[in-house]
């Protein structure tokens, strides 16, 4: 019997841009695609309870960024944007993605900004979650951002330990997602010890002392969009103002935004039913299905 790709996923590997890459897919590949792109210490499992829910209508494909997840090290630490682009930009090639909607969370709305700017052609919808231009610059949420990555230990004595740090620093996530978190994120070495799952030390030398030069300004790629794109804001982010978001929308019309009232920066784990309805409305909405 077939294996059941709408609840459990199929983990795949493809090389991009001379790394192996894992990805994870739901649902039947005659439908609709979608991809989703996981932020800066996240990985593509984060998506699955959301992935779970729409894969009886959607192809869902969420792979682990360059240095995350079951992915490759990147030897150089090309941790940029540009990086991220040019991977889904093989991505989508290597799989023929002509047509699809494209969803990404904090680092990943970054990529999405800019790839949906760039491929108008090709992304048919854009959903970007919790972040915009100026959020991983400054502010509060960025100043946090550093001082965690900074502050992040290189390993932990017990899997309790771990899941006490996760717990410490994303208070408002349900416990189901908290053990995904543990899970995909960490594992045990030869000596018991609990490491991370992504290459910490280049991560962190890209995030807290980046090449000036290899910055972006996302405004540009704001003002350019033009397929329909929807924001969501979580009510209590300290990452993307609620100033941000409505410059945002005055600026390109094509840009819909939403706040979930309770949820804090990781929008789709605080909130995982309000942000699944709030997707499902848009993607269903006539400007998307047209």
């Amino acid at each position: 019997m077939a294996a059941d790709t709408t609840a459990v996923g199929q983990d795949r590997f493809i090389t991009l841009n001379g790394l192996r890459t894992h990805y994870v897919e739901w649902g039947d590949e005659d439908l609709p695609a979608i991809v989703m792109l996981h932020g800066l210490r996240s990985y593509a499992r984060t998506f699955e309870p959301l992935a779970q829910r729409l894969g009886d209508r959607y192809r869902v494909l969420a792979p682990d960024a360059r240095g995350r997840g079951e992915s490759d090290w990147d030897p150089r630490g090309e941790y940029y944007p540009e990086s991220y682009v040019a991977d889904l930009e093989q991505f989508t090639d290597r799989l023929g993605l002509d047509r699809f909607v494209l969803l990404g969370h904090s680092m990943g709305g970054t990529t999405t900004y800019v790839y949906a700017a760039r491929h108008p052609e090709r992304v048919g919808a854009a959903v970007v979650e919790d972040i915009g231009p100026g959020s991983s610059q400054s502010g509060e949420g960025a100043e946090r951002i550093k001082r965690e990555v900074a502050n992040t230990p290189r390993d932990f004595p017990s899997r309790e330990a771990a899941r006490a740090y996760w717990r410490g620093i994303r208070p408002h996530i349900s416990e189901d997602a908290l053990e995904s978190r543990v899970r995909h994120t960490l594992a045990p070495d030869d000596e018991g010890r609990w490491r991370w799952k992504f290459d910490l030390a280049g991560i962190a030398a890209a995030r807290l002392d980046p090449d000036p030069a290899r910055q972006v300004d996302l405004w540009p790629y704001v003002e350019s969009l033009r397929c329909p794109t929807l924001v969501v804001r979580g009510g209590k982010s300290d990452f993307l103002p609620a100033t941000t978001m409505a410059a945002m929308a005055q600026r390109n019309t094509r840009i819909h935004t939403v706040e979930i009232p309770g949820a804090g920066h990781y929008v789709h784990d605080d909130a995982p039913d309000l942000f699944h309805h709030r997707l499902t409305r848009f993607l269903r909405s006539s400007e998307v299905v047209r």
